[in-house]
């Protein structure tokens, strides 16, 4: 064979840590999938609300994934250009600078025990009082008050900390140090999308901010470095020896750049168990006066940040399940296409899925979830459409509210997630939006964006238009919908999140 027709060796590796299991990805240069491997790691529960991580275990998965992948595709070391980070968001970690032990279990982005620290932190401002600098709300979501909860709880760690045995980092950092050698010598940063999701770093000059780190009692002799997405932050020891390290970014913010959407008015929507969404609203830290995040949605080597506005939606592919396992209306989740599809529209019925209370834009804890406009016409099938219409229309109050935020028009939404497969779903969101919804033809756009990003470090791909051209759209749904229609059946819905409020009393937590 001929050196020109000889197949390129030459790959981008991902590794994406997330909540319930590490993987590793390959990619070829066009972004197709070459080998995976999987791990899933145990969800530690120690009491109602607290989520916890074993970090040693994640770590040696991360190991045995990347080997995993390089096996399965026959793939050698030296054929590995860079690698690439993916992670968990706001899941929080603690080990010794010395040995790399962890000092605890990491404390995972869904654990709620900051909950009565928050409202302290807020003192009489209440929850905005960090969100000018950082973006975000007090809430138990972010990793700051993660932090300092270790460090009041855990005896010695608050002395430790001081003395500056101890680091912090999310899982990218986690994961980086050991990749780059751990106590010998590993490189302890975390990059700019990650950092934004701590409530430690300013928006504005990407650095931590000294006085909410005060406040917030976090030493930052804890902190790792913050780096932009896109850069050489140290090479691989072990299985990937040498290979660059080049990239990190939080999953939400690597699907936004794995959809290739790299200009202002692009968005995503990445559908699981909950939905979130992402705008990209160009140089400018938009402030959202509607219940969003800000945050920055990547930054490229020395290039200016793009920030993002986000949306978080609790309960979509969630209400599927529900209707599954707790309603036995359903025998499979494929099944609700078919049901939702045997009949022309939803009979009147409204389900607003408020189980533990609305997420953006109302940030509603005392919210329960209601079925509305009930009468004795509808059937199991109304209600099927209904549970599918509740993912549309809180996916179009998010749009809404970026909208009014950014000033932005949504010129169309790329969408990712398991929900996505469910077609009629798609159609309502493109009626629900008014504008065109499109399915790209890699699914995993998380891993992908955190290849992308490494590949341009290293000069693998030269820019981001190349990026754009390997993106294959593998469907598209356009607005069918009349417009006075789509308009009253938004009031009705709108109503209907109207009933769902003050339904629990604040002080009492019960009805």
């Amino acid at each position: 064979m001929s050196e020109t027709t000889a197949p390129e060796r030459e790959f981008i590796a991902a590794i994406d840590q997330g909540t319930t299991s590490s993987r590793c990805i390959v990619f070829d240069r066009d972004g197709r999938i070459v080998s995976v491997d999987q791990k899933e790691h145990e969800q530690i529960l120690p009491r109602p609300g607290w989520v916890e991580h074993d970090a040693a275990e994640i770590w040696a998965n991360v190991q045995e994934v990347v080997s995993g992948a390089l096996e399965r595709g026959g793939i050698a070391r030296e054929d590995v250009q860079a690698l690439g980070i993916t992670n968990q968001r706001e899941t929080t970690l603690l080990w010794d600078r010395a040995t790399g032990e962890p000092v605890h279990n990491a404390l995972v982005w869904q654990d709620t025990r900051t909950d009565a620290l928050c409202k302290e932190l807020g003192r009489n401002v209440g929850q905005d009082r960090f969100r000018r600098e950082t973006g975000l709300p007090l809430a138990s979501y972010f990793a700051g008050p993660k932090i300092r909860w270790l460090l009041d709880n855990v005896d010695g760690l608050r002395e430790r900390a001081d003395r500056g045995e101890l680091l912090f980092g999310t899982m990218d950092s986690w994961v980086i140090w050991n990749l780059t050698g751990g106590p010998d010598g590993g490189v302890h940063v975390t990059d700019v999308t990650n950092a934004s999701r701590t409530m430690l770093m300013n928006l504005r000059t990407l650095q931590w901010d000294e006085a909410i780190c005060a406040s917030m009692g976090v030493p930052t002799s804890l902190l790792p470095q913050i780096r932009s997405s896109a850069e050489v932050y140290g090479h691989a020891r072990g299985t990937l020896e040498g290979v660059p390290v080049a990239s990190a970014l939080g999953d939400q913010q690597a699907a936004l750049f794995g959809q290739t959407c790299y200009s202002p008015g692009e968005a995503k929507s990445t559908y699981g168990t909950g939905t979130f969404l992402l705008l990209n609203t160009g140089e400018e830290a938009v402030n959202s006066y509607n219940g969003l995040l800000t945050t920055v949605g990547y930054r490229i080597g020395d290039d200016k940040p793009v920030y993002a506005l986000e949306g978080s939606i609790a309960v979509t592919g969630a209400l599927v399940q529900w209707m599954r396992d707790q309603m036995g209306l359903i025998n499979s989740a494929a099944e609700i296409e078919t049901l939702a599809s045997s009949v022309e529209d939803n009979g009147g019925a409204y389900f607003v899925p408020a189980f533990s209370g609305l997420f953006a834009p109302y940030w509603r804890s005392d919210a329960r979830g209601v079925i509305a406009g009930l009468t004795r016409y509808v059937t199991k099938a109304h209600l099927a459409r209904a549970v599918l219409e509740a993912t549309a229309w809180q996916t179009r109050e998010i749009v809404d509210a970026m909208q009014k935020d950014s000033g932005v028009e949504l010129t169309s939404l790329k969408v990712d997630g398991g929900m996505t497969s469910d077609n009629l779903l798609m159609q309502m969101m493109a009626d629900f939006l008014d504008a065109p919804v499109e399915r790209p033809m890699v699914a995993e756009t998380t891993c992908l964006g955190a290849a992308y990003a490494a590949g341009l470090a290293v000069g693998f791909w030269p820019d981001t238009e190349v990026l754009r051209a390997n993106w294959k759209r593998a469907a598209e749904w356009t607005p069918r919908m009349d417009p006075e229609k789509r308009d009253s059946e938004y009031r009705n819905w709108l109503k209907a999140v109207q009933r769902t409020m003050g339904w629990i009393d604040e002080e009492s937590g019960s009805a």
